[in-house]
Formats: structure tokens, C-alpha cells, sequence
């Protein structure tokens, strides 16, 4: 007997292998997608260069404002891992958030949540040195972390943060590597940075955008 997650890629599911773009920024469209498994990159252009804003994964959904606003898609979204994704129309979409309150509740807390990291992302690319850049995104990351013996746990590297604030990789690395020194992080050894500790860390950063307000004195 098939379970409802296969009777529902029956229905509405579609196969997208790596490297396809489901939709690019500025289409018009009027669908959203679930991801039943797979990974999806929602990239928006930033000048001469894309910036991946999230990577999805299985049970997240993208797209939901081309229906909601009926405007052009705000980014792109592009496969880097095999997925499987539920597409949904307008009619369908309706009939979900009238028929399910619980569908509704977790939509609207999801896109709140979208909003406050839309805030942050505004709150970072105003900041001009690339030290505070990263202090800043790591210290907002670390209020989503997992505690561990040790510190805080936040999982992301060199490369997947410059793509998220628009930094080359190198440049990352290098405040990292200032970062490890200072012993305020260090590599974890399953992936990701330990944050010895938050409150330090916000410290330094204050510090910094202090050093960028008045320079050195």
C-alpha cells in the first residue's frame, strides 16, 4: 500500500536533476514547490555575482510568494542535490490553507522567520569591513546553534558563509583564521565552528563596528 508521502508524488510530483533551475529571478510563475528529498539553492543576483540566500532541504517549501503577491519570482531556485519536489498550483495551494490550520500556522511562522533573516542579511551588507561582516553572521547564527560540550555549534564553513554575505571565500578564511587565534572559535571535528562562547564573540564584534565608526585612535 502506498504511503501518502508517495501517493502525493503521484499527484504532484516531479523529478528535477542536478544543475536544473527551477525558476529564475524576475519569471512570472504561479507555483510553489515542497521538497520531498533533494537539496535546492534559492540564489538572488547582487551586482556582477549570485548569492545563495539558503540551501533547502527535504520538508522545506519554496516559491509560496508568486502566489501569494502574484509578481515576478524575487530569486532563483537551482538543484544541486537530485530532488524530488511537490509542485502546487494556486487552487491546490488555496485548498491547502483553508482546509488546514496547522498547514497555515507553520507557512506563516516559516515566512516570519524568512523575514527576521531577511533583516539580518540588510543588517550585515551594511557593514563595511569584512571582519565584522563575518563576526556579525556568526554571532546571529549562533542563536539558531546547538549547544555542545564546548561551546555553541554552528554549522557552516568558509565557503557556504561567503555565499551567504557576499565575501570571497579567502576573504572568510582569513577572518576565521584571526578568529581561531583569538580563541573565540575553532573547527569542529565533524563540520561546522564551535563558538567558545556567544557573549565573547558579540563583545568582539561591538568592538569592531566601534573600530569602523571612529578607526584607530
Amino acid at each position: 500500500m502506498a504511503s501518502d508521502g508517495e501517493r502525493l508524488f503521484e499527484r504532484f510530483g516531479r523529478e528535477f536533476p542536478v544543475g536544473t533551475v527551477v525558476f529564475s529571478e524576475g519569471d512570472v510563475g504561479n507555483e510553489m514547490y515542497v521538497i520531498q528529498s533533494g537539496k535546492v539553492n534559492i540564489v538572488k543576483k547582487a551586482r556582477d555575482a549570485e548569492k545563495v540566500l539558503v540551501t533547502l532541504g527535504p520538508g522545506a517549501f519554496f516559491g509560496e510568494m508568486a502566489i501569494i503577491n502574484q509578481k515576478p519570482r524575487s530569486a532563483s531556485a537551482v538543484v544541486v542535490e537530485e530532488a524530488r519536489l511537490l509542485v502546487i498550483g494556486p487552487k491546490t495551494f488555496d485548498a491547502m490553507i483553508r482546509g488546514n490550520a496547522e498547514i497555515a500556522v507553520r507557512m506563516i511562522k516559516i515566512l516570519a522567520q524568512r523575514l527576521q533573516e531577511a533583516d539580518e542579511q540588510i543588517e550585515n551588507l551594511m557593514l563595511k569591513d569584512h571582519n565584522s561582516r563575518v563576526v556579525h553572521f556568526l554571532s546571529h547564527l549562533a542563536m539558531r546553534g546547538k549547544q555542545v560540550p564546548g561551546g555553541t555549534l554552528v554549522e557552516v564553513g568558509a565557503e557556504d558563509l561567503a555565499n551567504k554575505i557576499g565575501l570571497k571565500a579567502e576573504d572568510v578564511q582569513e577572518v576565521f583564521d584571526k578568529l581561531l587565534k583569538a580563541r573565540l572559535i575553532r573547527q569542529a571535528e565533524a563540520g561546522g565552528i564551535l563558538i567558545h562562547d556567544v557573549n565573547r564573540l558579540r563583545e568582539f564584534l561591538e568592538f569592531l563596528e566601534m573600530k569602523e565608526k571612529f578607526g584607530d585612535i
